[in-house]
This record gives structure tokens, C-alpha cells and sequence, in this order.
């Protein structure tokens, strides 16, 4: 079997099978490991291949009251994770990957680095959770001196960091906002650290504090930048100051969100109304 197999193969899972678009890729990368890893053999171009269209999608947008009631049901640390993720249009790795030096109190701003797109940007420190991030960081903090002096404390730095400064590992600074309650082994340095928590727990408990207050939406974290966005639009912010501050590449990104406000900045009123 070769192209025309494979051809028939991919056009079968479009056209009869009716898969999504990213099943359909995932079979190609899976033929394609398979015949170039595996048996060793090129295939040339598959340009005969009905491919399954991507649908454009709608954000899930929340409204301030349902965000509300979300927040209701959210306590401790996984509330203020959500609260950066809502205040700050974080998305949720940007969220779990922010150490010490990223949040400037002085200047209520958050740096976002290496992002989507390996872009580094700037956003708000909302101001009603300074205080509450700052008590969480003062328990962070003994807990990274009572490692530091059980001769752990020591965190996982980005690229060569780790070679070309030797001991910023253990610095105050390099240290995770929200680090793991657990210390784990390094598979990559063999060595005992500890992490950044792990994403799934707020995800977890932001499905049932969707669930607990009742949202008949299917919201999740990063619905809570989608709503970030939009209400920035409502309160008359310009789409170019949003796009900045979610760090998206193209004006157009950021447009979808529009599709979901009542007055989309045209002021489009119903026929009805």
C-alpha cells in the first residue's frame, strides 16, 4: 500500500466517517511516523486528499454575574489561580508557570513570559487580588526556606539558565507562584524538586464550581479568558489595547470576541427591540 491507499483512507474518514479535522490529522502524523519510522519508506504527496474543513467556533463567554457565581464557589489558592485567569487574561499554563520575578506589585503588572508563540507580554495586576497574592506568596516563601533548609529549594530554570547561573535555582525570585504541595524527582536532572502545581487541579475545580452554581454553559478555565477579553470590549476598551494584553499575533484573533457582545461597538440593535 502507498499513496492511493492512503488517499482513500483519509478521504474515507472526511467524507463517510465525518471525523473532526483534528482526527483526521492525527491519522495522517500516524501513517506518516509509521511509514517513515517504522517501515522505513517514503511516500510522496498526498495532495489528493479531501480534508475535513476546521469550523470556525464561538467562544464561551460568561457574563460578570455568572462569573460571579462561579468565584462563589471557589476558594483558597485555586481561587486566586482563576483570578489571574479572569483579571488578568491569563491563559492556564501561563497561570501555573509564573514565578516570584514575573508580578510587579509596584506597577500592578504581570509579565507573561515565553507564552504562546514564544512571545513575552505585559498585563494587569488586578488590584483587588494584590493583597490576597501577596499573603499566599509570604506562605510560599517559608515554605521555600523550610526546603532551602533541607537542602532542597531548588527549582527548574528555562534553557541554559540553569548552567550560566548556577545558584538561581534556589533564589527567592525563580521560585513558582504556585508550586506543587508535593517535592517530585526531575526525570531531566535526577533531581529532587519541587514543580509548579499541576494545571488539572484547577481545572478540576473550576468544573465543579461551574456545576455547583448551576451554568447551564459547558465554561471552563480558559473561558475565563474569553470573558476577560469581552467585558474589557463592553467597558469600551479599544480591540488593539485587548490584543496586547492577550498577546495575540493577529488584530483578527481578537475580533471573535465581538461576535458575542450585544453591541459589537456598532451599536446593532434587534428589529424586535
Amino acid at each position: 500500500m502507498a499513496e492511493v491507499e492512503l488517499t482513500e483512507f483519509l478521504t474515507y474518514l472526511a467524507c463517510e466517517r465525518k471525523v473532526a479535522a483534528s482526527t483526521q490529522n492525527q491519522a495522517l502524523s500516524a501513517l506518516l511516523f509509521l511509514y517513515k519510522e517504522v517501515l522505513q519508506r517514503e511516500i510522496g504527496w498526498l495532495d489528493q486528499v479531501e480534508r475535513v474543513k476546521r469550523p470556525a467556533r464561538l467562544p464561551v463567554v460568561l457574563t460578570k454575574d455568572e462569573v460571579r457565581k462561579i468565584f462563589a464557589h471557589l476558594h483558597g489558592t485555586h481561587r486566586l489561580m482563576a483570578g489571574l485567569l479572569y483579571g488578568s487574561g491569563l491563559r492556564l499554563m501561563e497561570c501555573v508557570r509564573l514565578r516570584v520575578k514575573d508580578v510587579d506589585f509596584g506597577y500592578a503588572q504581570v509579565v507573561v513570559r515565553d507564552g504562546k508563540g514564544a512571545k513575552d507580554r505585559v498585563t494587569m495586576l488586578p488590584v483587588n487580588l494584590a493583597q490576597a497574592l501577596e499573603r499566599h506568596l509570604q506562605k510560599v516563601k517559608a515554605q521555600h526556606e523550610e526546603d532551602v533548609e533541607a537542602g532542597l529549594g531548588s527549582v527548574y530554570l528555562p534553557t541554559a539558565l540553569e548552567s550560566k547561573y548556577p545558584n538561581a535555582q534556589r533564589e527567592w525570585s525563580w521560585q513558582y507562584i504556585f508550586p506543587s504541595p508535593r517535592i517530585s524527582m526531575d526525570p531531566r536532572s535526577q533531581e529532587k524538586r519541587r514543580h509548579h502545581v499541576e494545571e488539572s487541579s484547577l481545572q478540576l475545580e473550576v468544573k465543579k464550581a461551574v456545576r455547583a452554581s448551576g451554568l447551564s454553559k459547558p465554561a471552563t478555565c480558559h473561558s475565563l479568558r474569553h470573558s476577560f477579553a469581552t467585558h474589557l470590549l463592553e467597558n469600551g476598551y479599544d480591540i488593539r489595547t485587548v490584543q496586547e494584553l492577550l498577546g495575540h499575533k493577529d488584530v483578527s484573533t481578537t475580533m471573535i470576541y465581538t461576535h458575542v457582545l450585544n453591541k459589537p461597538g456598532l451599536g446593532v440593535k434587534s428589529p424586535l427591540d
